[in-house]
């Protein structure tokens, strides 16, 4: 599914953000979240009364300092929608969250809760106009993107399909930004380019010369992260 209106029906331009430390979330990616800070139980709290939307944010460098405050985040960031949801007695929540939208924050407001809340602006991927080169993209994907998969066996096999199928160019390269091996940082630069063959030609230019990163045992599908 490209980034689409699906899961946004309630979306008032006000997102609650959740910043996470190595965690770049993408549209069409699924991340399980496990959430037991008190400011985060109020967050997911607040979103299941409400739209069940979430932004993850990257912190920028430094954010070690201040994380227990306000950290610095990255501007760009993804809104994600609640799928599944399970309270425990103790006030802890497991999630599984769907990206929707790349958005901007534009500015942060004073919500009076635990957790920071922003004004944001939904961003719109370019698709690429010419269907030979994205035919050419998409083959240069396949090729490259199974060579830094951190596991073997079935699962990759099924990651290969998932890239051979029939989603959308920019979703595609999104999914497989998401699952690989790569620094946080080139992600983050990965999810701020809008423009799908931009995005695509810097994404297959890192792949093609690319080690595996220190990250290459993580799991795909991956595990639950944690606040």
């Amino acid at each position: 599914m490209s980034e689409s209106l699906s899961g946004l029906e309630q979306f008032d331009g006000y997102a609650r953000l959740f910043p996470l430390p190595s965690l770049v979330f993408f549209p069409n990616a699924m991340q399980p979240l496990h959430i037991f800070e008190p400011r985060y139980r109020q967050m997911t709290a607040d979103a299941l009364d409400g739209d069940r939307l979430i932004a993850l944010a990257l912190p920028r460098s430094g954010w070690e300092k201040t994380y227990a405050g306000a950290p610095a985040i990255h501007p760009i960031a993804c809104l994600g929608s609640i799928v599944a949801d399970q309270k425990f007695e103790d006030g802890r929540y497991n999630l599984l969250l769907r990206g929707v939208s790349r958005i901007r924050v534009l500015e942060e407001i004073d919500n009076g809760k635990l957790y920071r809340t922003a004004r944001v602006e939904l961003l719109h991927e370019t698709p690429c106009a010419d269907d030979a080169e994205a035919a050419e993209l998409r083959r240069r994907l396949i090729e490259f993107a199974p060579r830094l998969f951190p596991q073997t066996g079935q699962v990759k096999v099924e990651f290969r399909k998932l890239l051979m199928g029939p989603l959308p160019l920019g979703s595609l390269g999104d999914i497989a930004a998401f699952a690989l091996p790569l620094p946080a940082e080139f992600k983050q630069e990965l999810l701020e380019e809008t423009d799908v063959r931009r995005r695509l030609i810097l994404f297959l230019t890192h792949l093609a010369t690319a080690a595996p990163h220190a990250d290459a045992d993580r799991k795909f599908p991956p595990d639950f992260s944690t606040n």
